[in-house]
């Protein structure tokens, strides 16, 4: 820290301690510690930034506690009173070249040229006032622990509060329970996806049980890979919400509507030909190395909005759906609000279960007291039958009450019993795909938006369990890798695409565990589940409304998780303030005139409501001789998401700004990590695959 004796000053042109060595990683990038938005994680499972810790010297390390995580006290030396009246150690003449002043910089930007930190703070210099330096401390954030030390590079290089770390293996015991746990933590983002697109699509119940046993397998398989081959992080793969709302699309396009028998398999086959396509196109930018060229497009300032976008843009369809059994759906929130926040604390045995469990707590107790109403006849009315179809309805009570009866019951889904004990998902189980070239371009569109969530999951995710973050080539194989995955989830038929699950970070934060090897485990654990067919029969049992109350949190927390990602940059610029502001508010403003354009209010729409901002491509205002090129704009401007990048990217990278002001990500160099044993260690390919590749650089470290 500074002190604001003037005899300590930094002389002009003397030079200072703490500069890094030319030779450095850091010194050669500009890269700055205070700026780099690395990570810790609090108590309370938050990630925050670190304290704007100055690089030690190599001799203090002998000072270090490492039980305490924290440098032995040093005894001071004889205080003698000053000329202000305080007391101050008697130093040496040649102390004074040795204090660690950080060097006073000036930058001319869009802020008038004050030092920001890294949460848009100013930060007191050299030079500041004995105020400005009390200002300072007060401002540190609380929830950081002291234990991380920061190396030369400015990297993290032990992380003192995960438990466990990429490479480590405790035992098999508890690599399993933390597996399981990882996986259990995520179940939300793994099974609630398919519970929406199944019934979109006229699926039965049965239906849905088998494609959450198929999203089960491939996502224990892909995540597999990709521990093995890809980024090798300790990252879940599955089905994404990113593909969630150009599925909706596809599923309530125009041509669609008029099918009358086997709805769900003709729509699926189409998926799964979009999927594959746009998949193929996601791994050639990995494998050929273009994705390391467009990391210089892809900084913090895009990421953020991008990913809350796509977390905005089911707000139509959340709330909507809780409204159909109100007394349900509310009390499934509360319950998930107050194990996630205010219950969050609270330890069983060394783990936060309430924090760590707070979905399928929720969604066990919500589930149960619905079990106990419907046994009480709450949802009971005399002479209404729940299972007769509405159109053979006679009585008027009925046909009032029959809505509420469907949606609040808990014994109206015949999943469980129809299910059998053993199912394989095989490749091609709905039939061969359909190929169309229309829908296929709106997948590869998605591909890249695709892309862009996992770099910020890639980038947080190494912070927190890596030695250093990973190299552009490591990064491009797994962008490469994930685009096989999605292959594969095309063939299997899932839905969706198949990607890195952004809520990984929050669970790695919040559990403490970064073993590969857990997560591995786990993989198998579900897999193994998968193949049973009562458990997909037994989720695909959850009622309507507790999954769209569960889809309500899950939303808003990758809402969150998505403007996290400005802790990298200088969130108090206005530079960035703006940029965010504008994509935010034109990725919900646009695709609304794409969604509501040519709509009146007397207009009889052959979709539900909360379905209806997804069939813009019917009725969107591009209209050319050209059919599928209406279908792909229309469909496209009317994704938020997609909105969202656009605005980002070209206003961050046309708009000037310091690196240290738009956050650019820091990724490791390739030399640097070679020269590392614990960088080759966690992201080198396995069974020596890297030395046969190791011509190809996007490829290998």
């Amino acid at each position: 820290m500074a002190s604001s004796d003037k005899s300590k000053r930094p002389r002009p042109g003397q030079p200072d301690s703490t500069a890094m060595p030319p030779t450095s990683w850091a010194k050669r990038t500009g890269f700055r510690p205070k700026f780099s938005g690395e990570t810790n994680a609090s108590d309370s499972g938050q990630i925050t930034s670190l304290p704007q810790v100055q690089p030690k010297p190599k001799e203090s390390d002998s000072n270090l506690d490492l039980e305490a995580g924290r440098p032995k006290p040093i005894p001071e030396k004889p205080s003698l009173p000053t000329s202000n009246g305080e007391t101050g150690a008697v130093k040496p003449p040649g102390d004074k070249e040795k204090e660690q002043t950080p060097p006073v910089r000036k930058r001319r930007d869009s802020d008038g040229g004050r030092n920001l930190g890294a949460n848009g703070h100013p930060v007191a210099a050299g030079e500041g006032s004995r105020r400005g330096l009390r200002d300072e401390e007060a401002a540190a954030p609380i929830d950081v622990l002291p234990q991380t030390v920061v190396d030369d590079d400015g990297f993290v290089s032990r992380h003192a509060h995960m438990k466990y770390e990429l490479r480590d293996t405790p035992g098999l015991v508890p690599i399993g329970l933390y597996g399981f746990q990882h996986y259990l933590s995520m179940l939300g983002s793994l099974i609630l996806i398919p519970l929406v697109i199944v019934p979109a699509m006229g699926g039965t119940y049965e239906d849905t049980a088998n494609v959450v046993s198929t999203v089960l397998f491939v996502s224990g398989l892909t995540t597999l890979l990709h521990t093995s081959f890809g980024s090798r992080l300790p990252l879940i793969q599955g089905p994404s919400f990113v593909y969630l709302a150009p599925a909706l699309a596809i599923i309530n396009s125009s041509e669609f509507l008029g099918l009358n028998d086997n709805t769900f398999k003709h729509i699926m086959k189409e998926l799964q030909g979009a999927i594959i396509i746009g998949s193929t196109f996601q791994a050639f930018l990995g494998y050929s190395g273009l994705m390391a060229l467009l990391l210089r497009l892809i900084n913090p300032v895009v990421v953020a909005p991008t990913i809350a976008a796509v977390g905005l843009s089911f707000y139509s369809y959340g709330f909507s759906r809780v409204g159909t059994c109100i007394e349900i759906g509310v009390v499934q929130i509360l319950f998930v609000v107050l194990f996630s926040l205010y219950l969050r604390k609270i330890s069983v045995l060394g783990h936060r279960v309430f924090l760590i469990y707070a979905v399928p707590l929720g969604l066990a107790i919500t589930w149960a007291a619905a079990f106990l109403l419907t046994e009480a006849g709450a949802y009971s009315y005399k002479g209404c039958d729940v299972n007769v179809p509405a159109s053979n309805i006679i009585s008027n009570n009925c046909r009032k009450h029959v809505s509420r009866m469907k949606q609040c019951r808990v014994d109206t889904s015949h999943a469980l019993r129809s299910s059998p004990w053993f199912r394989f998902p095989y490749p091609l189980q709905w039939g061969t795909p359909v190929f169309h070239w229309k829908m296929a371009l709106v997948m590869c569109v998605v591909s890249v938006i695709s892309s862009v969530d996992s770099v910020g999951s890639y980038h947080a995710s190494s912070l927190l369990v890596a030695s250093r973050p990973p190299t552009p080539g490591v990064l491009s194989r797994g962008i490469g890798l994930e685009g096989v995955s999605s292959i594969l989830a095309g063939l299997w038929g899932i839905g969706t695409g198949s990607t890195t699950l952004t809520e990984n970070v929050h669970t790695i934060a919040v559990t403490k565990m970064g073993s590969r090897r857990a997560v591995e485990l786990g993989a198998c654990v579900v897999i193994v589940l998968s193949l049973i067919g009562k458990v997909g029969g037994f989720i695909a049992s959850i009622p309507q409304v507790m999954v769209a109350a569960l889809l309500c949190f899950m939303w808003a927390m990758l809402t969150a998780l998505g403007l996290s990602n400005l802790r990298y940059s200088e969130a108090g610029s206005s530079r960035n303030i703006i940029i965010v502001g504008l994509s935010m508010f034109f990725s919900l403003s646009i695709p609304a005139y794409f969604q509501q354009y040519g709509i009146s209010p007397n207009t009889n729409l052959s979709v539900p409501s909360y379905f209806q901002p997804y069939t813009a491509a019917s009725h969107g205002p591009i209209h050319t001789k050209f059919s599928g090129l209406n279908y792909v704009l229309n469909t496209l401007l009317s994704l938020h998401m997609v909105i969202a990048f656009l605005v980002a990217v070209i206003l961050d990278n046309t708009v000037p700004g310091s690196r240290q002001e738009r956050g650019v990500y820091v990724w490791s160099k390739p030399d640097t990590a070679r020269r590392e044993p614990a960088v080759t260690k966690d992201y080198e390919l396995p069974l020596r695959v890297g030395k046969v590749f190791k011509w190809v650089k996007w490829v290998g470290l």
